[in-house]
C-alpha cells in the first residue's frame, strides 16, 4: 500500500478547509466583552457586515467592521466578524487574537471556538486545534464546519473511525456540502478507498461544477486505479504538466515504474521549461526501481 504521508507531502491534491473567513484589519486588544454590550441595535450593521463576508465583499466588511469598532461598540459578535474576516485573508495569529474577545461570552462561543480551531490547524498547532475544534462541536453540536475541520484533524491521526464519524455529523449538518464531499473523499483518498473516494469527489462536483480541489482529487483517485489516460485528460482551463506529475506520482505510489517515468517524463516536457517537482519525483522513482530491481544482499 502507498504512503499516506507521502501523498499528503508530494501531490498537489487539494484538502479545503471550510471558510468564511478573512481580514478587516487588526483591531488592538479590547477588554473582555461583557454580555451587556450586546445590543438589538447592532444588529442591522451585524447583519450587513456578514452578509459582505457571505458575498466574498471583503473590504467592504472590513471598512464598515472597522467604523463600528472604532465607534466604541464593543459587541462581541463584532470580535467574532473580525476573527472570520482574518481567518479569510489567512491572518491566522490576528484572529486566535481577536477570537479571544469572544469565545467566553455564550452567544458567540461556539463559533468562535470553530473559527480558533481552524486558525490553530492553519497554523499547524495540531493539538490545540483538536482540543479546540471538540469544544466547539460540544458547545454546538449543529457546527458542521466545526466537525469537518475535526475530520481534517482525525485524519492527520490516521485515525479513520473518528474522521468518517465526524464527516457524518458534517454532512448532515450541512445537508451534503460540496466542500465536505471533497474533504471525506481525501480522507477515504488517504486510506487507499478509491472507489467511495471517486464518488465523493463525483457528487462534489455534481454541486459545484467549478470546484477545482475536487476535480484535481477525482483525477488523483483515477490514477491511483491505474485510469492514467482519464487522469491525464485535459480541459481548456486545465494545466496538462500538473496533471502527468500528479499521474505520475500516483503510479510510483502504485509501484508502476515504467508508467511513471513516462509520465514524469512527459510532464517535463508539457511545462516547457524546467519542472522541479516532475524531475524530483522522476528521481524518486528511478531510484525505487532500481531497489526492486538490485539482487538480495546475502545475508552473513
Amino acid at each position: 500500500m502507498f504512503g499516506r504521508k507521502m501523498l499528503l507531502a508530494a501531490v498537489a491534491a487539494a484538502f479545503a478547509l471550510t471558510s468564511t473567513y478573512a481580514d478587516a484589519g487588526f483591531f488592538g486588544h479590547a477588554k473582555k466583552p461583557d454580555p451587556d454590550d450586546i445590543s438589538t441595535a447592532l444588529d442591522p450593521t451585524i447583519a450587513a457586515i456578514q452578509r459582505a463576508i457571505d458575498e466574498q465583499r471583503l473590504k467592504d466588511a472590513g471598512d464598515l467592521l472597522d467604523k463600528t469598532l472604532l465607534s466604541g461598540a464593543k459587541d462581541p459578535r463584532l470580535f467574532l466578524l473580525s476573527g472570520e474576516l482574518d481567518l479569510l485573508r489567512g491572518r491566522y495569529v490576528e484572529a486566535l487574537d481577536v477570537l479571544k474577545q469572544a469565545d467566553t461570552v455564550p452567544l458567540t462561543r461556539a463559533k468562535a471556538l470553530e473559527c480558533e480551531g481552524i486558525a490553530l490547524s492553519m497554523l499547524e498547532r495540531s493539538d490545540e486545534a483538536l482540543a479546540a475544534l471538540q469544544d466547539a462541536v460540544a458547545a454546538d453540536p449543529s457546527a458542521w464546519r466545526a466537525w469537518d475541520a475535526l475530520a481534517g484533524e482525525y485524519d492527520r491521526r490516521r485515525d479513520w473511525t473518528r474522521a468518517e464519524a465526524a464527516y457524518d455529523h458534517a454532512m448532515n449538518g450541512s445537508d451534503g456540502a460540496a466542500i465536505v464531499l471533497n474533504n471525506r473523499g481525501y480522507s477515504r483518498l488517504l486510506q487507499g478507498r478509491f472507489d467511495a473516494a471517486k464518488d465523493d469527489f463525483v457528487a462534489a462536483l455534481e454541486k459545484k461544477p467549478d470546484f477545482a480541489a475536487a476535480r484535481t482529487n477525482l483525477r488523483l483517485a483515477m490514477a491511483m486505479k491505474g485510469e492514467y489516460d482519464r487522469a491525464t485528460t485535459a480541459g481548456a482551463q486545465d494545466d496538462q504538466a500538473a496533471l502527468l506529475n500528479n499521474a505520475g506520482f500516483a503510479a510510483m505510489m502504485r509501484g508502476d515504474y515504467t508508467e511513471a517515468e513516462a509520465l514524469l517524463t512527459r510532464a517535463m516536457q508539457a511545462k516547457g521549461e524546467y519542472y522541479a517537482r516532475a524531475a524530483q519525483n522522476l528521481d524518486v522513482a528511478k531510484a525505487l526501481e532500481a531497489r526492486q530491481k538490485a539482487p538480495p544482499v546475502a545475508s552473513q
